[in-house]
């Protein structure tokens, strides 16, 4: 899967995991993207265009700071394992950013 966002960095080959791509900064930290992240990271950025660059930098700065982080779309059933690594999920950024979806769907009367 191609992302454009991180077309600057290095993509390291990970035969052990064919679902998440590794990327790596000129200065050697490490993060992998897993595809639900990256859905979950596409659709804010669609609904909050003005917030994908503040999220872009949040994880930049997590990365530089911790070296290895896994950007994953369910912690607890994560794609890529890496005993070495962090794992962040998208809310963990847009909390700490105070960014949030609104969710208005709810469960249906009908039938009550």
């Amino acid at each position: 899967m191609k992302y454009k966002e991180w077309i600057h960095l290095k993509i390291i080959e990970d035969n052990e995991n064919p679902f998440s791509t590794l990327f790596q900064y000129p200065s050697g930290e490490r993060f992998y993207i897993e595809p639900i992240f990256y859905s979950k990271f596409t659709t804010m950025s669609d609904h909050h265009p003005k917030s994908k660059g503040v999220i872009l930098k949040e994880m930049e700065r997590q990365v530089k700071l911790n070296k290895k982080i896994v950007f994953t779309g369910a912690y607890e059933m994560p794609c890529t394992h890496k005993e070495d690594y962090i794992y962040l999920e998208l809310e963990d950024l847009t909390n700490k950013l105070l960014i949030f979806v609104e969710d208005k769907s709810r469960g249906s009367d009908y039938g009550d």
